[in-house]
């Protein structure tokens, strides 16, 4: 017997954890225009991801200071770096996106990343004993079950494979058209709606 395709469920679907969702122009709202998230899980129950592409005038020297971690000279250029808007969802709980290194109380591991929620990870970055690529977002994106499924049915976003050199290396304002390059797309070729002829 064969099975129609309109009747797959969600559990059969694609899987994109580990993958840039890309904001595609005029489909998407509520300030995720030109946004790049990267997805951290995807499952049949919903999906979780940080938008790493909208920086905020926090920067990871502020947040720590906040936080009373005093910082070490060894932190460099970490200090100056921006903490990002991770997305409407838990907008102050931070995030901490990075290599996997460490063993952090409250780490779920992401193939060669591990996203950690705990003060454990910040208190390593202060002392410059942190992971060597990190990201740190106030808030996530979020979906419910089957909401991601119907948002990439609609085209509002493309997925790509993240890579290191976007996630952690790239300047924020240069994220979103790196993303769309992998795809060999130029963000100009792109309209937010369909023409007629």
């Amino acid at each position: 017997m064969t099975q129609n395709p309109d009747t797959v469920n969600s559990a059969q679907a694609t899987n994109l954890s580990g993958q840039l969702l890309v904001a595609m122009p005029g489909m998407v709202s509520g300030g995720f225009e030109n946004t790049v998230i990267y997805l951290c899980e995807h499952s049949e129950n919903g999906a979780l991801g940080l938008v790493i592409n909208r920086p905020t005038d926090l920067t990871v020297g502020d947040l720590l200071e906040r936080l009373n971690l005093s910082l070490s000279l060894d932190i460099g250029p970490v200090s100056g770096m921006p903490v990002c808007f991770g997305g409407p969802v838990q907008t102050d709980r931070g995030f901490v996106l990075h290599t996997a290194a460490g063993a952090y109380s409250s780490s779920i591991g992401l193939g060669d990343l591990a996203l950690t929620t705990s003060r454990d990870v910040l208190q390593d970055v202060a002392q410059g004993k942190g992971p060597d690529d990190v990201l740190i977002t106030l808030g996530y994106a979020g979906w419910g079950a089957g909401q991601l499924e119907e948002e990439m049915a609609a085209n509002a976003w493309l997925n790509v494979q993240a890579s290191h050199a976007i996630l952690f290396k790239l300047p924020h304002e240069a994220r979103y058209n790196a993303a769309l390059a992998q795809l060999g797309i130029d963000p100009l070729m792109l309209s937010g709606g369909a023409g007629h002829a």
